[in-house]
């Protein structure tokens, strides 16, 4: 457990060869899954999330352990630990910091601002490195599926990634996702929000001719950002903050919908 209040920690660092390939590990993403004879009581419990994110993550994970040479194994999990020393972990926003208002540009050119997301209601925003990534893909396709129960505690969700423009376009329409999709080129706003890495030179060295991260985010600077996920509250407050240096660890989204239901009782 990194930080402090309390924190829960979750992740981000290097993909798998699978991932450089092909996004046909991805689950395909449905739309408004709220049955019509689904009560508001049974739209309120976490406990209806489908499955445990976590356990399609650690498949992920076994999968590539079995298939992926030593060599490429024992890169990535250095990588790990050379992230959780890089002192991001210590940077990163926590439970309680005020969260940086921006404005980011949407897959579909559109501009969208965090107050104005506020304003309505708290925002649950999560980071991912891009949709070449198997492990964000998973975590899209998770969050997707709890959208219904998302918006139903007057919450929105926004994902983010260091993508052009076009790159995220092309995650949001493969993954028929239905919930705001933000571009933040250079990593400008993960970088206020304190969870910017740079590659590890070991992992670089491993995506090098099988993946071209700066065509992908339309620079060289080889930085993502960890796969952090936070939840904004109305008053700007950051309510729920999850960060770590493994990125094949992501926030549950029965937590998610656990801690947006706290809001509703402070």
């Amino acid at each position: 457990m990194v930080g402090r209040q309390s924190v829960r920690a979750v992740t981000f660092a290097a993909a798998t060869l699978a991932a450089v390939t092909s996004f046909a590990l991805l689950a395909s993403c449905g739309g408004d899954t709220r049955d019509s004879e689904t009560s508001d009581a049974d739209m309120r419990q976490p406990q209806a999330v489908s499955n445990s994110l976590q356990a399609q993550l650690d498949e992920r994970k076994a999968q590539f352990t079995e298939n992926a040479p030593p060599e490429m194994i024992n890169a990535f999990e250095q990588g790990v630990v050379d992230v959780a020393e890089s002192g991001v972990l210590e940077t990163a926003l926590r439970e309680g910091d005020m969260a940086p208002m921006f404005s980011l540009p949407g897959a579909l050119g559109d501009t969208v601002a965090l107050a104005d997301l506020t304003a309505e209601g708290p925002v649950v925003l999560i980071w991912y490195r891009g949709g070449w990534c198997p492990y964000c893909n998973l975590q899209l396709s998770a969050m997707q599926e709890v959208l219904p129960q998302i918006k139903q505690r007057g919450a929105s969700l926004v994902a983010i990634s260091p993508q052009v423009p076009d790159s995220s376009l092309s995650t949001k329409e493969k993954s028929s996702l239905q919930f705001t999709v933000l571009s933040d080129r250079g990593n400008a706003v993960a970088r206020q929000f304190g969870i910017v890495y740079k590659l590890p030179e070991g992992v670089k060295e491993q995506f090098e001719g099988r993946l071209d991260i700066p065509a992908y985010d339309g620079d060289d600077s080889w930085e993502l950002p960890l796969a952090a996920t936070y939840i904004v509250g109305a008053d700007g407050v950051i309510r729920y903050a999850f960060v770590d240096p493994d990125y094949r660890k992501r926030a549950e989204p029965a937590e998610i919908l656990g801690e947006l239901d706290k809001l509703h009782t402070m």
